[in-house]
């Protein structure tokens, strides 16, 4: 398979993993698969109140400089990891 099947098979098993990521490993999903789709933050930063959107936000900024495949591989890579533990 290539690099967007394995993405999208890794994006598939997230949401059968046995049990539930901390919330750290979900907002380092969630910023690599939103730069893996998207690319860099193309939304203006949630208000103080929005705490969850917020950190979303945060995490997705904070990895918006890696390229989408690389963002693709490091998914791929904490998938893994997280199916594995």
């Amino acid at each position: 398979m290539g690099l967007d099947e394995d993405f999208q098979a890794a994006a598939a098993a997230a949401k059968e993993l046995k049990t539930k990521p901390s919330d750290d490993d979900l907002l380092i999903l969630y910023a690599l698969y939103k730069v893996a789709t998207v690319g860099k933050v193309d939304t203006s930063c949630p208000g103080m109140f929005d705490f969850k959107g917020k950190a979303k936000w945060n995490a997705w900024k904070k990895a918006e400089d890696k390229s989408p495949e690389d963002a693709k591989r490091d998914y791929i890579l904490k998938v893994q990891q997280l199916q594995e533990a």
